[in-house]
């Protein structure tokens, strides 16, 4: 059973209350706890030695790891981060001056992005570290966003070069929390998330929860150099194009609109942010699953991302 098997069979019967418009499924969890004008979203992630970092990974990019991957989907919500909880596990044989660093680097980043560190738990784990976010955040009463709004016809985009992050990017990627925000105040997006997957992952979660299907052009998915270093210097590496859509840990934003919006987008997206690549990759279809269109014609896409217990 892998990991989005696991999470279907246990998220069945989740007890509910009136407080909760979305629920276990999307990026965050919606609710709403009264507040004027706001929605509350909450959201909890972790990061785990041998799985996310290395025991020669610097103990500031740990911390601003874990703490980034919990804003990468405050902002595949369009919301602003507000509160964390840090729960940190450690083994018996721990050197505080490390883990005193750990929090360094998760306190820069939460002083950047206007997050406020407000308590946690200190337990042990043994002979690994884990570090586990709960983080609440907000949005706007008329702005969620869901995976389940993408409409036949509709464009899509990812923001960023994918593939290859595992040189480097995935422990210094900026969470796209003022991009998204500007989407959302300034277009109508159908469907949005984050990439931590894979783009030939995550989509699917859009696909399954619109009921669509996707074609991408292959020409269009922007290929990391990174990627594309690894792929030429490595005849067991994976093609580049593969691993754009395979490697995960990107941390991008990918959405869809309404086609007829698409070049108005773009246009004012190179004024807003012209230091980030916006690519309009394919459209929203009706079936199931990814096609890619190449100059050979269209074909199946079945390979997925990154996926726990696999």
């Amino acid at each position: 059973m892998n990991e989005f098997e696991l999470i279907a069979r246990l998220t069945k019967s989740l007890p509910t209350n009136e407080t909760v418009v979305a629920g276990a499924g999307d990026d965050c969890a919606v609710l709403d706890l009264g507040v004027p004008e706001k929605l509350i979203l909450f959201k909890t992630d972790a990061v785990v030695e041998g799985i996310h970092f290395t025991k020669e990974t610097p103990p500031e990019k740990i911390g601003r790891k874990a703490l980034a991957r919990c804003l990468s989907d405050i902002a595949a919500m369009a919301g602003t981060p507000t509160a964390a909880l840090v729960t940190i596990a450690l083994p018996k044989n721990f050197a505080a001056e490390f883990v005193g660093k750990i929090y360094d680097g998760l306190n820069t980043l939460a002083k950047k992005t206007g997050v406020a560190v407000v308590g946690g738990e200190t337990t042990t784990n043994p002979e690994r570290i884990l570090i586990s976010i709960a983080l609440l955040g907000t949005i706007p009463r008329a702005r969620q966003i869901l995976r389940s709004g993408a409409k036949v016809g509709d464009a899509i985009f990812v923001t960023g070069e994918l593939g290859g992050s595992l040189a480097e990017k995935h422990l210094e990627f900026e969470p796209r929390l003022e991009e998204a925000r500007w989407l959302a105040e300034h277009f109508r997006l159908h469907a949005l998330m984050d990439l931590s997957d894979g783009l030939g992952g995550d989509l699917r979660h859009i696909l399954n929860a619109s009921g669509a299907g996707a074609e991408i052009l292959k020409s269009a998915v922007p290929v990391s150099r990174t990627a594309k270093l690894a792929a030429r210097g490595n005849s067991s590496a994976k093609p580049a194009f593969v691993a754009a859509l395979t490697d995960g840990e990107d941390f991008e934003l990918l959405f869809t609109v309404a086609s007829k919006d698409a070049v108005k987008l773009l246009d004012a997206w190179k004024k807003k942010f012209p230091e980030v690549k916006l690519s309009c990759i394919g459209k929203i279809v009706s079936g199931a699953g990814i096609l890619i269109r190449d100059k050979h014609g269209a074909h199946q896409f079945n390979a997925h991302g990154y996926v726990h217990f696999a």
